[in-house]
C-alpha cells in the first residue's frame, strides 16, 4: 500500500479528547500518524484513543494534561519522545472561550483564558521546540481564530489570547527556522456546528445570546450572514489545511496565519 502523507510521523495534538481535536487526531492518524492524544478529561481522551487504534491502527498514547502547567506540559512531550523516539508535529489545539462584557468580565475568567491558550501554548512550544531543535526537523501548528485577526465584541479575553497567539507563531518561527522547524496558526472561521457552540450550559450560542439579548436562532443567522460563502466552518474544512501545514508540502510556508473563514477573514 502507498504510504500517507504523514507515514509513521509523530503527532501530539493538545485538546485533542474531542470536538475539533479529536478530529485532528482521527485525520492525522488516517494520513499514517502516531498520536498523541493529551487532554484534560482523560476519560473521553482514552475513547478517542481506543477509536484511532481500531480504525486506523496507529500507535497511540493517551495523556492527561493541564496545558498550564509547566511540570505536566514537560512530562507530556519527555513521554512522548520516550515512547516513539521523536516528535515531528506539536498541534496546540487546547483552549477555552469565555465571553463577557469588558466592564463586567470577572478578572480571574479573563486570567483563565489567556492562561490556556496563550500561556499555555508558549509552554507547549516551548518543550516541542527543544526536540524539534535537536531532530533539526518538526512542525509546530496552533489553532488560533479568526478572532486573531479582528476583534471580537464582548469577547476580549479570547480575542487578546489569539491576537497573542499570532505574535508568538511569528516569533517562534523566527526563531527555529535555522533549525528546520517550521511554526504556523490555523484561523478557523465559526464552526457552528461543533459541540462548542452547541453542547452545555457553556455554549457559544447560549453565551452570545445572552450577551447580545438575542434568540439563539438569531445569533446562527447573524453569523452564518457574516460569510460569504454562506455556511460555517467544517472540521473538514480546518483539517484539510493542517494537514498541508504539518505535510512537507507546504515545505517553504512559516509564520503565518491561514484564514479558514469562507471569506469572511481575508487579512
Amino acid at each position: 500500500m502507498k504510504d500517507r502523507i504523514l507515514q509513521d510521523r509523530i503527532a501530539l495534538v493538545t485538546g485533542g479528547a474531542q470536538g475539533l481535536g479529536q478530529a485532528i487526531c482521527e485525520r492525522l492518524a488516517a494520513e499514517g500518524c502516531h498520536i498523541v492524544v493529551a487532554d484534560l478529561n482523560e476519560e473521553k481522551a482514552a475513547q478517542t484513543g481506543e477509536a484511532i487504534r481500531a480504525s486506523t491502527g496507529r500507535s497511540v498514547i493517551v495523556f492527561k494534561v493541564d496545558v498550564t502547567d509547566e511540570a505536566q506540559v514537560e512530562a507530556l512531550v519527555d513521554h512522548t519522545v520516550k515512547e516513539f523516539g521523536r516528535l515531528d508535529i506539536l498541534v496546540h489545539n487546547a483552549g477555552i472561550l469565555i465571553a463577557e462584557e469588558i466592564t463586567e468580565f470577572p478578572a480571574e475568567k479573563w486570567r483563565a483564558v489567556m492562561n490556556v491558550n496563550l500561556f499555555g501554548y508558549f509552554l507547549c512550544a516551548k518543550y516541542a521546540a527543544r526536540v524539534m531543535k535537536r531532530q533539526k526537523s518538526g512542525v509546530i501548528l496552533e489553532i488560533n481564530s479568526k478572532s486573531g485577526k479582528k476583534g471580537s465584541f464582548k469577547n476580549s479575553a479570547y480575542a487578546a489570547s489569539k491576537f497573542g497567539g499570532i505574535g508568538l507563531t511569528q516569533s517562534i518561527a523566527l526563531e527555529l527556522a535555522e533549525y528546520g522547524v517550521r511554526v504556523n496558526a490555523i484561523c478557523p472561521g465559526n464552526l457552528l456546528d461543533s459541540p462548542l457552540w452547541t453542547e452545555g450550559s457553556n455554549a457559544l450560542f447560549k453565551q452570545y445570546a445572552r450577551n447580545r439579548g438575542i434568540t439563539e436562532e438569531e445569533v446562527r443567522r447573524i453569523y452564518i450572514g457574516q460569510v460569504p460563502m454562506n455556511r460555517g466552518c467544517t472540521y473538514d474544512d480546518v483539517c484539510n489545511v493542517m494537514i498541508f501545514l504539518a505535510s512537507d508540502q507546504s515545505s517553504y510556508m512559516t509564520g503565518q496565519a491561514i484564514n479558514v473563514t469562507g471569506g469572511q477573514e481575508m487579512r
